[in-house]
C-alpha cells in the first residue's frame, strides 16, 4: 500500500502532473514548494492552485534566500532572462546553481519527519533546458545519498526518488496530464511573467511549453 509522499511542486505543467500521478497511484501527497528568491511570486501562486484542486494533506512553502548568492538569471536581476534559445551545448543562465539538490535535500528531511519514503520530482532529460540537476545519473547519485544520509536510511528504510517524466517529452508530459484530469490553466511555466503572473511567450520555458502543446495537438 503506498503511503506518504513529498511532491515538489513549483506551480509547473510538470510538477502538477508530477502530483497527480502520485495521487492516481494512491499515495498521501504532501506538497514542498519555495520561495527562494526567484524573480516572482507568480510560480507560488500557481502552486498553491494546483495543490488546491488536485488535493494534498499538506502544502508546505519554505523560505530560501538564494538572491543572496545570485549567480542565475531567476535570483540575480543584474542577468537579463534570454529571451532567445540557448545553443545546445551551453547551461543556460536560468539554471539556478545546485537548485535541485537544495530542494531534494529539504524534501528528503520533510519525508523523514513525516515518516515518507517516497519523494516525487517533475525532472525531465529529454525536453528541457540543458540544467545538469535533471539527469538520470544525477538522480541515481542522490538517491544514493539518501540512503546514507539520514536516520531512516542507516536503520534499513529505503527512501525512493520517484522521477515519472524524466523520460517523457513535453508533449507526452501533457497527455499525461490531461488523461489525469490536469488543469493546466493553473499552471505557469514562464521565467520572467508580468506582475500580473501573464507569461512572456518568448523564454525557454515559455517556447518549450508552447512546442510541447502543439505537438500534443492541443
Amino acid at each position: 500500500m503506498p503511503g506518504r509522499a513529498v511532491i515538489l511542486l513549483s506551480g509547473g505543467l510538470d510538477s502538477a502532473t508530477t502530483l497527480a500521478i502520485a495521487k492516481a497511484d494512491g499515495f498521501d501527497c504532501y506538497a514542498l514548494s519555495f520561495r527562494y528568491g526567484q524573480r516572482h511570486g507568480a510560480e507560488l501562486d500557481a502552486a498553491r492552485r494546483v495543490a488546491a484542486a488536485i488535493g494534498v494533506n499538506d502544502h508546505v512553502i519554505l523560505d530560501i534566500d538564494l538572491r543572496r548568492f545570485g549567480g542565475s538569471a531567476l535570483t540575480d536581476d543584474a542577468i537579463a532572462v534570454p529571451k532567445l534559445p540557448t545553443p545546445s551545448s551551453e547551461i543556460p543562465v536560468t539554471y539556478v546553481p545546485a537548485r535541485n539538490t537544495i530542494f531534494l535535500s529539504f524534501a528528503l528531511g520533510y519525508a523523514e519527519v513525516l515518516g515518507a519514503r517516497d519523494i516525487f520530482i517533475g525532472v525531465n532529460a529529454l525536453d528541457y533546458s540543458g540544467y545538469p540537476d535533471c539527469r538520470p545519473e544525477y538522480v541515481a547519485a542522490f538517491q544514493h545519498l539518501a540512503s546514507l544520509a539520514t536516520k531512516a536510511g542507516v536503520e534499513g528504510s529505503q527512501t525512493t526518488i520517484h522521477t515519472p517524466l524524466i523520460e517523457l517529452t513535453k508533449a507526452e508530459i501533457i497527455r499525461k496530464g490531461m488523461e489525469l484530469g490536469v488543469d493546466f490553466d493553473l499552471t505557469l511555466s514562464c521565467y520572467d511573467p508580468s506582475g500580473s503572473g501573464e507569461p512572456c511567450g518568448h523564454c525557454d520555458a515559455c517556447r518549450l511549453r508552447a512546442k510541447g502543446f502543439a505537438e500534443a495537438l492541443v
